[in-house]
């Protein structure tokens, strides 16, 4: 174990930078994207949940793909890098293309093909920058502690990344114009695609230097062995902490996808918040992360972390439904009052610190398991690892982002415009849709996510049995 600080190591930075062009495209994605399809492109709620669903699947697809081959990649740049830099040319133009319609769309269907194109290509480009760079932690830091730093700093610059243009966002472009209305959307479109560049780049070329020292793979990839690799990752589901993850992301990945699709829709019509406001929930939301930094390394140590994550999530979960029972009770300040958005923004910040806690712990978990599954297979296949887990929760999570454009329909948002057309029964309706079949999968999730059972102890048992095979 190193005893310099990580916060003095370059690397340390360049790789958590990476996580900056992620958070955009995902908060785009995760909130944006169903409200400007339906409301400022005018596809139904369900047709546009229909063609953000399948863009999911190709990226959960895509993602086994890209693990193995950047497992098996030889490269004077290393296994990973060359496609982060694939990615640089990709994934800011189409982001750029997505939210600036380069052709005239005069049909639902010409709506629905463009929408469902640019997405595949956003998602393509995602999965070259993001499944590499993520897999490169195994190879980075190999205490068990010191990977809780690595990724509460990737978690935090992927919240400040992406919640920093979106508190822009809704207080100068999509916020100020409206969130039925193009201009905002066009602005948001290039400056996003701006950033992405840059933090591809940046940490690309930051973390390329380490990368490339690292060992070549054993076997060079092999496109007829995908299949073999697929069917070695659902075999290992034998393995109960992996099976204890992967299971962990499909039922959350649910509930991911029907929240955040719902997110705008919620805070506009639900509590009747305007554009600057919605920017004011996202200060909370940029402060969350810089606690969670200190919180997730602190809690996990102290506590372990499955116990820690556990508890984090939990809490999350009894605050969440909480603003919108007491709306629903009349115990909450008048819809799209300040008094009303400082107390929402006051939930958001505990939520958000505890999710941020809880997905840091969980996936230092995973990188713990890569080790355990090599001490028993005698293989490191760290990137087909994630990209597993990356797939159960995307290819899940679309039936979330469609459960989400289904509930949008069935309680009658599709023709909303403005706060003032939603009725108590509409706000009715929804959050009882939501909100029991949201928490309810996140609980689901804990009690699969409890079988996990790598400690720090077993941790340290397996790299010195690793240790231990390479020098016999």
């Amino acid at each position: 174990m190193s005893t310099v600080a990580l916060e003095k190591n370059p690397t340390f930075w360049f790789y958590g930078s990476a996580s900056i062009a992620y958070g955009i495209k995902n908060n785009a994605f995760s909130y944006l994207l169903l409200i400007y399809a339906n409301q400022v492109l005018g596809l139904p709620g369900y047709k546009a949940s229909i063609a953000l669903a399948i863009a999911m699947l190709w990226d959960a697809v895509s993602d086994l793909f890209l693990g193995h081959w950047s497992d098996k990649t030889h490269s004077r740049l290393g296994r990973r890098h060359p496609f982060m830099y694939a990615a640089f040319f990709l994934l800011p133009i189409t982001f750029y293309g997505l939210f600036n319609p380069v052709v005239t769309l005069s049909s639902e269907d010409q709506t629905f093909i463009y929408v469902l194109v640019f997405a595949l290509l956003i998602r393509t480009g995602t999965t070259l920058f993001e499944v590499p760079s993520t897999a490169l932690l195994p190879d980075l830091e190999q205490d068990y502690d010191r990977r809780n730093k690595w990724l509460a700093l990737r978690h935090a610059f992927g919240w400040t990344g992406g919640n920093g243009i979106h508190m822009i966002n809704f207080a100068f472009w999509v916020g100020a114009y409206g969130v039925a209305v193009q201009a905002g959307y066009s602005i948001y479109g290039l400056v996003g695609a701006l950033v992405i560049a840059a933090a591809i780049l940046v940490s690309a070329a930051g973390t390329q230097k380490v990368a490339a020292a690292m060992p070549p793979p054993d076997e060079p990839f092999r496109l007829r062995e995908i299949r073999r690799e697929i069917m070695q990752i659902f075999q290992s589901l034998s393995n109960k902490n992996f099976a204890a993850l992967f299971f962990y992301g499909l039922t959350v990945g649910i509930a991911g996808g029907l929240g955040t699709a719902l997110y705008l829709y919620n805070t506009t019509y639900f509590f009747g918040f305007t554009g600057a406001q919605i920017s004011v929930t996202a200060i909370g939301v940029l402060i969350s992360p810089l606690i969670a930094y200190w919180a997730a390394p602190y809690f996990g140590q102290r506590y372990g972390k499955k116990k820690a994550a556990i508890g984090a999530i939990l809490v999350n979960i009894a605050l969440y439904p909480m603003p919108y029972i007491l709306l629903l009770m009349d115990y909450w300040p008048p819809l799209g009052s300040w008094a009303s958005l400082y107390i929402y923004s006051l939930f958001i910040v505990v939520e958000v610190v505890c999710g941020i806690i809880g997905g840091v712990l969980l996936d230092s978990m995973m990188a713990d398991v890569v080790e355990d599954s090599e001490l028993k297979t005698n293989r490191r296949s760290e990137g087909l690892f994630y990209a597993a887990r990356g797939f159960a929760a995307k290819a899940i999570s679309a039936g979330g982002i469609v459960g989400a454009g289904t509930i949008v329909s069935l309680v009658g948002l599709d023709g909303v415009t403005s706060v003032d057309d939603v009725t108590r029964e509409i706000r009715t309706d929804l959050a009882s849709l939501f909100l029991p079949l949201y928490c309810g999968l996140y609980i689901v999730g804990l009690v699969i996510v409890s079988r996990y059972r790598i400690t720090r102890d077993d941790h340290e048992e397996h790299l010195a049995a690793l240790a231990e095979r390479k020098v016999n």
